[in-house]
């Protein structure tokens, strides 16, 4: 490890001389190349030299305790090389975490699909809660969304929504919320006061672009007909509604939140090659480890992973035995403690399976 660090550091004092050289300043996208390069190093090379630098006050404190003979001097010394391991330890934890190898998907914007499950409409209602709470955490985290698809029910909830969430590293931060979400509260049309249970899906898709999947247009069946639903004046009186059919993989796609039949299909499509990507990317994941145990939701998406609950104020994420009292807050997309929390365990859950 540390000479897979000393290449790294090396690397990184290449690039900051590369970058303070006139010609290259003077072509910028050579200059722009080294940037990126030098900006993914930069926490890694930080990190190891805070760590020889705790090696070597290490080293210091350890000299005391072989010639110092003076009882208080030597309780202190004593007292720091007992932190300075720790911080040590620490260290390298942080810096195993960060030679762990990228998920290529990490960097991609999502296509995010919320569908209600069992509980009729209460379930319904809480896929609305649910977008809206990765809306807002979008919103917070400056990246942009769009609804490519909804199915609203007539009471104000969604039967699916799918939408687009555009940004850098996305998908490393929404990948962990794909599963089924439940949630417990008194409905408001419940007059006894019973909790009821009810729960909703969510799957996370990284997005992908024409060259990341190629579709054969034969393999393609596309139906057009007339919208219904809410959706404005003109929606029901033209043929814009586009319904996409992959013939081999059966997966079909319907949009019809557009005026515009082209625009439909654009959307249509981008949710189409997402939804492919995660069907070939769950194949070779199945050939690659079968035997493997330990998987992110282990690829089931019909298993538990939180719960919401309302009369406690509470949310409870199963994987990690995580319980928060701060369900207000985290429905209206205050959700960095659960994802880094996350972040944290299945990087230290990879770490393991790496050793």
């Amino acid at each position: 490890m540390f000479a897979k660090l000393e290449e790294v550091e090396k690397r990184y004092d290449y690039l900051n001389e590369r970058m303070s050289d006139p010609r290259v300043i003077a072509k910028q996208s050579e200059f722009q190349q080294y940037a990126r390069e030098q900006s993914e190093l930069s926490p890694v090379v930080t990190e190891f030299r805070k760590y020889k630098q705790i090696q070597h006050e290490l080293a210091g404190n350890q000299k005391i305790l072989d010639e110092e003979t003076d009882e208080e001097i030597l309780a202190m010394a004593s007292d720091e090389v007992s932190e300075l391991k720790k911080q040590i330890a620490e260290s390298e934890e942080r810096i195993k975490i960060m030679l762990l190898p990228n998920d290529p998907r990490d960097e991609r914007s999502v296509i995010m699909e919320i569908r209600a499950g069992t509980g009729g409409e209460e379930a319904s209602l809480f896929a609305v809660d649910l977008f809206r709470m990765y809306t807002r955490y979008a919103e917070a985290k400056k990246w942009g969304s769009e609804i490519l698809s909804q199915n609203e029910t007539g009471k104000g909830g969604f039967k699916e929504v799918i939408l687009s969430i555009q940004g850098k590293g996305v998908y490393s931060k929404l990948k962990y919320e794909g599963g089924t979400h439940r949630v417990q509260r008194v409905p408001e049309t419940e007059n006894q006061g019973r909790l009821h249970t009810s729960a909703v899906t969510v799957a996370i898709l990284p997005q992908v672009d024409e060259v990341d999947i190629k579709i054969n247009p034969s393999d393609l069946k596309v139906d057009v007909f007339r919208s219904s639903g809410p959706g404005g004046q003109s929606v029901n009186t033209t043929d814009s509604a586009v319904r996409i059919t992959h013939v081999p993989s059966d997966l079909t796609v319907t949009c019809q939140d557009e005026k515009s039949q082209h625009k439909n299909k654009d959307k249509a499509m981008k949710v189409l090659r997402a939804r492919l990507y995660d069907l070939e990317q769950c194949k070779q994941q199945d050939n690659l480890d079968r035997e493997r145990k330990q998987q992110v939701g282990s690829g089931d998406r019909s298993e538990r992973i939180r719960t919401y609950n309302f009369p406690q104020e509470r949310v409870t994420d199963h994987r990690i035995g995580l319980t928060l009292h701060k369900l207000t807050p985290i429905l209206q997309g205050d959700l960095s403690e659960i994802v880094d929390a996350l972040t944290v365990y299945y990087q230290t859950e990879n770490l393991k399976q790496s050793n």
